[in-house]
């Protein structure tokens, strides 16, 4: 279901989301209104057996990765009355054209998976509604002020990274690359495999962490990865299972942008017996950093659910799933991912980030720059 494998889905068409954002969400209003809805299991004889009423509901809008045990969300329908019916939007670029194009009259009434790269869009369309939620003060001081003027609550957050099969370089002799320069050096020639970034979020982020990095001298920088022979593929899915050597298939690049938290998915998607440890590690310079957030939706029915919805979110039993249900860091302090999570996921210190807002503003032109220096 979610995370690791999930991660397919999410990549989608985020990137030309952002640039044709309205074409978008006339395109997916037809699938948004289809999609399936996930409710908790049958609530313990404590709960109302009875059909919740609209005011006892709260519909949560989510991206395709979205994935929480049906325990918690029984436990929540427990202890508050409220069932939350997950209705997913797509990918995340997909879900936020449509609340776009929603605003003020939504179908739901909490949102969540909007991340850093869409969410100047959201609020200049006034999709949410401000909502400061009381558990913001446990959440990784870092995070804590990231509410965009109030109107979000981070979640969770989670690493774009180049991942690096480390056998391969093991049998080859050759010492793996440890930084975005390194990748433009003959020894790394043709063994890159990369995602478009007007196709696939991984890959967006991947280009604005060039960005972030190398400021008006990016272009200079793919020229160089271009001429190194680097290979662009058009998802996650593609350049991971299908190019990358430790993906599973028969690929030929020993080197892929995926997340800081790859490693740790291949052992728990692993065929038993399970490796003790995984055969990839992640080159943490250059990382950019993905943070999402929950809102309450302007207009929602239910608002004073949908507050309930965002601090239960935050709560230390959904904080403490997130790491293995989506492959992501928990936003709250204090709690401690599985030991698979903490043994293997990279850490990042110096992640790159880029203002929502200047993403917003320039993301379409640089992605018809980068479409020209590629040739694509």
């Amino acid at each position: 279901m979610g995370g690791f494998r999930s991660r397919a889905a999410r990549q989608g068409t985020l990137a030309l989301a952002i640039g044709s954002l309205a074409l978008t969400a006339a395109c997916s209003a037809g699938s948004t209104a289809s999609t399936t809805s996930a409710t908790p299991g049958t609530p313990s004889a404590t709960a109302s057996s009875s059909s919740p009423t609209a005011a006892s509901t709260v519909t949560l809008l989510t991206h395709d990765s979205f994935a929480v045990s049906d325990t918690l969300l029984a436990d929540f329908t427990k202890r508050t009355g409220i069932t939350v019916k997950v209705v997913t939007g797509g990918d995340a670029g997909a879900m936020v054209a449509g609340a776009v194009l929603a605003a003020g009259s939504p179908t739901a009434d909490a949102m969540f998976g909007v991340d850093n790269t869409l969410i100047s869009k959201a609020l200049a369309a006034n999709v949410f509604d401000a909502y400061t939620s009381p558990e913001l003060g446990s959440v990784t001081p870092a995070l804590a002020k990231d509410t965009s003027g109030g109107f979000v609550t981070p979640i969770d957050y989670g690493d774009v990274c180049v991942n690096i099969d480390d056998a391969y370089f093991a049998k080859a002799g050759t010492p793996a690359p440890k930084t975005l320069d390194d990748l433009t050096l003959p020894a790394y020639r043709d063994k890159l495999v990369v995602e478009d970034p007007g196709t696939s979020s991984p890959g967006l982020a991947f280009l604005l962490a060039t960005i972030a990095r190398y400021g008006d001298r990016w272009q200079d920088y793919w020229k160089k990865l271009d001429a190194n022979g680097v290979k662009v593929a058009g998802s996650w899915t593609d350049a991971y299972t299908g190019a990358f050597t430790a993906g599973g298939g028969n690929g030929d690049r020993p080197l892929v942008v995926s997340y800081a938290t790859s490693p740790p998915a291949e052992i728990v998607y692993a065929a038993d017996p399970k490796p003790t440890k995984p055969s990839t590690s992640v080159m943490t310079d250059g990382c950019y950093r993905q943070v999402e957030y929950a809102g309450v939706l302007a207009g929602a029915s239910n608002p004073e659910g949908a507050k309930k919805v965002i601090d239960w979110l935050l709560s230390e039993p959904v904080q403490a799933d997130v790491p293995l249900s989506m492959f992501v860091f928990p936003a709250r302090s204090g709690v401690t991912p599985p030991e698979v999570f903490t043994k293997f996921a990279a850490k990042v210190d110096a992640p790159m980030q880029l203002d929502p807002q200047q993403v917003a503003d320039n993301v379409s032109a640089w992605l018809a720059d980068w479409g020209t220096v590629m040739n694509r």
